[in-house]
């Protein structure tokens, strides 16, 4: 019987393919053999007939065309990528998970599809979105576990990963679009600050906390992709002598939205980090929480309203029940609450920052979504535990941390600060090599 788990380095299969022991030809191959095999099952790629075809083709102009030497060859020759069906593509329709005509939603090819292609990579296809990245699902499938959720709106790029079907594929995150999909799957998702990849060519869902991510196996991974896709890259540095971060947690009426088996699960992993050398300080904040969840969707539906404009009026027909009550709320908010809730979410951003810094936090750490996939295709699963972060428009990413009574995988989310990607990645190996640790102990008893 065949696993509809797969794991695919991105950093091995980059390094293979840009010293010759592997090659473009032989990276699609690998990924249509996959997505044939598994697809069928997991629903991760919009069908694409001659998927093979194209890329096959795409691969020999990518071979042809390669330096001789393997040093001058770019980071992600040869690699193949999904990236997130609200991503203008050229040569590919944008449908965006809905039953809008594809001629409607086109235009040019999103500068993050760009920088992919400059660095050598092959879009193997389009993944599933949730419709217009708002909350109605896509066909995707869970591949631990298929009559459970893989998440959303990046449900497909997510679950494409975890299959093994592509060892990159790139996301966006509105709430919790990228994390929360991650934690579920099992795999590493990343969100940069808001604003560090460009997201023009892209359908926006609400254009004030819209942000372009990527996810790959493991956290060297996504590392490798950001170095490609982030504006203002500075290749991260360790500071000579600079010990472990200062891990805060965000005790309060925000950590208390988890389940009972991501809080059981988060306080073993603070455990964990402490034994591993770890500061780990409890910080009281967000004791307004009720009220900041009231802020983000007073902005977060206004801006889906405007965004959805013209199309709702054309062919409102046609939008499922989910978005429709989103942009149908959005209309019902005037320009004078959403001003009013643009200030609440700055003055919330300098509140949180000044918290932090107060206690001495380096990075926050919380579950990456409340519990595990729910065993409910006909939702997403909620993004609660994302809000805070994308609010304060933070870097964040989440990381495998363990499993469910039920089996399935659990996220550990990390948060640093505002433009500080690099000092994030940077940290998260050291937290991941204990996760991951810990977990090789665990299967070894």
């Amino acid at each position: 019987m065949t696993t509809l788990l797969g794991h695919r380095s991105l950093v091995q299969e980059a390094a293979a393919l840009r010293d010759g022991t592997d090659d473009p030809v032989a990276a699609v191959h690998r990924s249509c053999d996959r997505i044939d095999t598994v697809d069928p099952q997991v629903r991760a790629f919009v069908p694409e007939p001659g998927r093979r075809a194209r890329l096959l083709a795409a691969a020999r102009r990518c071979a042809a065309g390669a330096p001789s030497d393997p040093a001058a060859r770019p980071a992600l020759h040869g690699i193949t990528v999904g990236v997130k069906d609200i991503v203008h593509v050229d040569g590919l329709p944008t449908r965006a998970g809905s039953a809008l005509p594809p001629e409607v939603l086109g235009g040019a090819q999103a500068t993050v599809v760009d920088r992919l292609v400059a660095a050598g990579a092959l879009i193997a296809g389009k993944t599933v979105t949730a419709e217009f990245a708002v909350t109605a699902p896509g066909p995707t499938r869970n591949p631990h576990n298929l009559s459970h959720t893989p998440g959303g709106s990046s449900s497909g790029s997510a679950a494409a990963v975890a299959a093994g079907m592509v060892p990159l594929a790139i996301g966006t995150q509105t709430v919790g679009s990228m994390i929360r999909p991650a934690a579920y799957c099992g795999v590493v998702g990343f969100k940069p600050t808001y604003g560090r990849i460009p997201v023009d060519g892209v359908i926006p869902n609400a254009a004030g906390f819209d942000t372009l991510g990527c996810y790959a196996t493991d956290v060297a991974g996504v590392a490798l992709a950001a170095s490609v896709l982030l504006d203002g890259w500075r290749a991260p540095r360790p500071a000579a002598g600079a010990g472990r971060p200062v891990l805060g947690v965000p005790v309060g009426p925000y950590l208390e939205r988890a389940g009972a088996e991501a809080l059981r699960a988060f306080g073993e992993q603070r455990e964990l980090l402490r034994r591993a050398g770890y500061a780990v300080v409890e910080v009281p904040v967000m004791d307004d929480f009720a009220q900041v969840v009231d802020q983000l969707f007073t902005m977060n539906r206004y801006e889906v309203a405007r965004a959805h404009a013209d199309w709702f009026a054309r062919f409102g027909d046609r939008y499922r029940e989910q978005t429709t009550a989103a942009v149908q709320e959005g209309r019902k908010i005037g320009d004078a609450a959403y001003e009013a809730a643009r200030a609440r979410r700055a003055a919330f951003r300098e509140r949180l920052a000044a918290d932090g810094a107060a206690a001495g936090v380096d990075l926050w750490i919380a579950p990456s979504a409340t519990g595990p996939a729910p065993a409910d295709l006909s939702t997403t699963g909620t993004s609660i535990m994302c809000l805070p972060w994308s609010n304060a428009g933070l870097p964040s990413l989440s990381l495998p941390a363990g499993r469910a009574a039920d089996g399935l995988p659990l996220g550990l989310q990390l948060v640093g600060g505002f433009g500080a990607d690099e000092a994030l990645l940077v940290d998260a190996v050291g937290v991941e090599d204990a996760l991951n640790g810990a977990a090789r102990g665990a299967d070894a008893r």
